[in-house]
Order: structure tokens, then sequence, then C-alpha cells
């Protein structure tokens, strides 16, 4: 049998290679084999798809002119009779045709030449609108699923602010229980691109009655209302939380609450005034990436977590701090609201990302943004990023609470002599509690494992599958959670107590003399070292 390559079902009577045949038969009884032709390749199928698009675009013109030919040919048609070759209308049609006609004239000569110009023409023409409209629905369904850039908005001043011994004013916030009513006072600073309007975010009022707590929160020196520090440290910071504390009427302890980059400035306090404190509750506590007391496998793990981004970052703070200025100035001092993750190059977990996309939090965050960068200023961004990696002027070693040794000699034997053998203690006294989210990408877990290798007596509480901001932020049983850890069961505010009563309201858990030598001489655990080694356990209680 002849067979044509052009066939795609040739019948032969010998039976081809099983690879390419197909048995072929009528009623069961096979006849023959159907051989297949080779198989078309993917560029060639767009080929031939083209091809015909292109003929079916020619065919397509030639209906069209078809029927304008019909409409307007005949002498009789409406159009032809006022708008035809013979009417004004058409004459100046015409005439304008001819002209435009011999200007384009020209470009016939790039047209293919076996093809009739007007029906080339036409199907360019088709092409064009067809082209056109599709760019209009396309750039129509960008603009409306692009979302549209949010200004920055800059409200009137609101805070209440009081004026500092150095002639600087500080703004601040009061939230809670009123002075006379606090059972406990808890001060909280902010972190990086904060103000005082963070606080506790999404705290309860009904909460904070509940356990008589007043929170105050204030805006760092250039930060939201606040006059900028001429020379801002560690240790001026500390100073500030004091003079807020005594100018507000604070006359007992108060707790002092740290969360991300505003935990420096918690350390900063349980360092330079940790006679006026009560405890510390951090939440994922930054500290100096570049703190020598990191070893290599604790710095690994910290620099693995952050971004490309971030790494940059922070080596600009610490080599080339004036260049932040120009990226903050591009960035959130931009006037435009943009990610958070995008502007403070931050890599976020699954649970953070969940969470900072939600209206509420996306509300919160663009009013405590709006808050912070009021002034415009990127000098004290510059000054915040740059105390992160820079020398604190202290070591967290410092914090940690141990027996103060003896000076030897005659003062030492005179000394014992006059106070008997009572031990003294250095570091500070009370309770610090470390939330840490295990998820949390942006202060990596590490961190707070060198927290509790420097400081043992940290307590503790890992927290599964939460992250940075989740745990935090807009939580009422975590927030529940974390006041009956510091303050036990809920006794309300104060209210026309007795002096007894007032008494026993103190927040000092531990009084020096007689009770630190038996609490600590007994090396019994206390409520001041609460050593939560096994998170386990800490786990399985419900107040963790």
């Amino acid at each position: 049998m002849n067979s044509d390559p052009d066939d795609y079902h040739t019948f032969s009577a010998a039976p081809p290679p099983p690879v390419t045949g197909i048995p072929a038969g009528i009623n069961g009884v096979a006849i023959g084999y159907v051989v297949r032709g080779p198989q078309m390749s993917f560029q060639d199928q767009v080929r031939e798809f083209s091809k015909g698009a292109a003929e079916l675009s020619v065919q397509f013109a030639k209906g069209c002119k078809d029927i304008v030919f019909q409409t307007l040919g005949r002498e009789d048609a409406f159009l032809a009779r006022n708008f035809g070759r013979n009417s004004f209308a058409g004459k100046q049609f015409g005439r304008g045709c001819d002209r435009i006609g011999k200007r384009f004239k020209a470009f016939n000569d790039y047209l293919p030449e076996d093809k009739d110009p007007a029906h080339a023409w036409s199907v360019i023409g088709f092409v064009f609108v067809l082209a056109f409209a599709v760019l209009s629905v396309n750039s129509n369904y960008a603009a409306t699923s692009a979302p549209a850039v949010k200004k920055v908005s800059i409200h009137p001043p609101s805070a209440e602010r009081l004026l500092l011994p150095d002639a600087r004013y500080m703004a601040y916030r009061e939230q809670g229980v009123s002075v006379d009513r606090a059972r406990f006072t808890m001060i909280a600073p902010h972190s990086f691109l904060s103000s005082r309007l963070t606080g506790i975010p999404g705290v309860k009022a009904s909460l904070l009655e509940e356990f008589g707590v007043r929170l105050l929160t204030y805006d760092l020196p250039g930060f939201g209302e606040s006059d900028p520090h001429p020379c801002r440290t560690l240790q001026s910071s500390a100073s500030d939380m004091l003079f807020l504390a005594n100018a507000l009427g604070v006359k007992e302890k108060f707790w002092v609450v740290g969360y991300s980059s505003g935990s420096m400035h918690a350390w900063a306090a349980l360092k330079y005034i940790p006679e006026k404190l009560a405890g510390a509750a951090m939440f994922a506590p930054m500290v100096n990436p570049y703190d020598a007391l990191i070893t290599k496998v604790e710095r690994r793990l910290i620099w693995d977590k952050w971004s490309g981004r971030r790494k940059s970052m922070l080596f600009l703070a610490r080599r080339f701090p004036r260049l932040l200025g120009y990226v903050y100035r591009r960035s959130f001092l931009s006037g435009r609201h943009d990610k958070l993750d995008v502007w403070l190059s931050l890599s976020l977990g699954n649970r953070d990302k969940a969470l900072v996309t939600d209206p509420i939090y996306q509300e919160f965050w663009e009013r405590d943004v709006e808050e912070s960068i009021r002034q415009g200023n990127a000098k004290p961004f510059i000054e915040e990023a740059v105390l992160q990696v820079s020398n604190w002027g202290f070591s967290l070693a410092d914090i940690k609470l141990e027996k103060k040794k003896q000076g030897g000699g005659i003062l030492g034997w005179v000394k014992v002599l006059l106070n008997g053998n009572v031990d003294e203690y250095t570091g500070f006294l009370g309770p610090i509690h470390v939330w840490q989210g295990m998820d949390d990408k942006v202060v990596p877990p590490a961190m707070t494992d060198f927290v509790h290798r420097v400081l043992p007596g940290v307590a503790v509480h890992k927290l599964p599958y939460e992250g940075h901001f989740t745990y935090y932020y807009f939580c009422d049983e975590c927030h529940r959670q974390i006041f009956t850890t510091l303050f036990g069961t809920p006794q309300g505010p104060l209210n026309n107590f007795t002096t007894t009563e007032l008494l026993a309201a103190d927040q000092t858990p531990l009084e020096t003399g007689h009770a630190e030598e038996e609490g600590l001489e007994a090396n019994q655990p206390s409520l001041l070292q609460e050593d939560t080694t096994n998170e386990t356990e800490n786990l399985d209680n419900p107040a963790y």
C-alpha cells in the first residue's frame, strides 16, 4: 500500500512497531493498525493557532467590508442618499478620505505584496481597536485592584505634658485607675516607630479596674509630643522614667513593662533605678546583638532569623548611622503609609502576618505611627537605632542578683562588728518575667535564651506558635494571664482601705533584712527568683 506522509490514518497489512501502532478492527476482528503521525511541539501549535487567528481576522474584515458596501453601495439606501458620494456630506467626507489616503499611501510599500491594501488596513485597524480595548480593561482592573496609598495624617496635639528639670517637655498618657486607687502602677516605654499610644495594645479598661492597675505611657525624646534630648543615653532614659513616676505621684514601687526594642529602656531602669521598681514584665525583649557576652552559637541563631535588609539596617546603625536618615525619609517619614514589615524590614511568621492585616490592627498601627512621626525629624529614630546596637554602658550581668563580696582589712572587720554577719546583695531584687513567642522572627527566641543564661533568676514563659505581636496585641485572654502571673488573684483597686490593708497591698514582693536571709540563704524558690528551666510545666499552668 502506498503511504502518504501527509496522511495521519494509513492502514498497513503488516503490523508496525507496537510503540506507534494501535490495533483497529470491526466487531473485535483486527484488520490493521492505525499509525499515528509525529506529535506537534508547543511552538508549532502556537504558530498554527496564530495563522488560524490571522485568517479569521481577515475573513471577519471581509465580512465587515461587504456589510458596509451593501449598506452604502445601494443608491436607495438612507446612508447612500444622505452621506453617499453624490451628496454634499459624502463629497466632503470623500475629499477628506482622499487627503488622508494620499498621506498614508506611502505606508502601503511596507505591506505584504500579495495582500490587498484595503484588506490589510482593515485587519490592522481591527487589531488596533482590539488591543486598545484590552489595554483599557487591564488598566481599569489594575486601578481598581491596587489599593490606594494612604497619606499620613498629623492630628492636633492632645497629650498631657510635664516639664522636666532640663526644660524639656515630656508627653504622657494615663490609663486604668486613678493614683489614689492604684494597687499596682505600670510604666511602659514604647518601642521603635511607636508612641505613648501603644502601652499594652488593646488592654481593656475593665481589666485594669479589676486588678487595680494604673498604666502610664510616655513619648521618648523626639517622639510624639516629647521634646528631643540633646545627648540621649539609656541612663538619661531611666532618669526620665523616674521623674515621670515622681511627678505623677507614684509613691510606691512600680512595675516596668518592656516590649521589643522598648525593652532596652526597661533594662536601663533595672540597672539605674532598681530601688524604685517592684518588678519587670518583658515581652520579646531586645538585647544588643553585638553584646560581648553573646556566644558564637547564640549570635548565629539570632542573625539567621533576620532578613538581609534587617541585617543591613543594623549594620548601618552601628557603622554608618548618618545613612539611616536617607532610608527613613524614603520610608516611614515619606508621608505615606506602608506595610509594617516593609518599613521595619521585618520577617514575620504566619500568625503575625495574619494579625497585621486585620483592620483593627491596621487602624491602631497607622494611628500610632502618625503620632510617632508627628515631628517629621529623623534624628530621634537614628538615636534609637544606634542605642540598640551600641554600648549600653552596662551589661545584663550587672542586673544579676548575687551576694556582695565583703571587703577585707580593718574596714570590713569593723563593718561586721557593727552590723553583724548580714549578707548584702547586688543586682535587682524583684521578679523579672519574660514572655517569648517561639515563632518570633523579629526578636528570635535565641535572644531570650541568652537573657536566661546571663540572668538565671528570670522567669521565662515560652509561647509555642506565638509570634512577635500575637500574644501582646489585642488578646484579652493573654492580658488576663499576664496580670494574673504578675499580681495574682485580682483584688480590685484600693478604696477606703484601712492602714493595715494598705500595708498588705505593698507591691514589693520581698523586703530587705530577715526576709532576704530566710528566702535566699535557705536556697528556697521565691517570687523574686523564679527559675523556669522546665518550660513544659509552665505551659500546663493556665496562668502561663
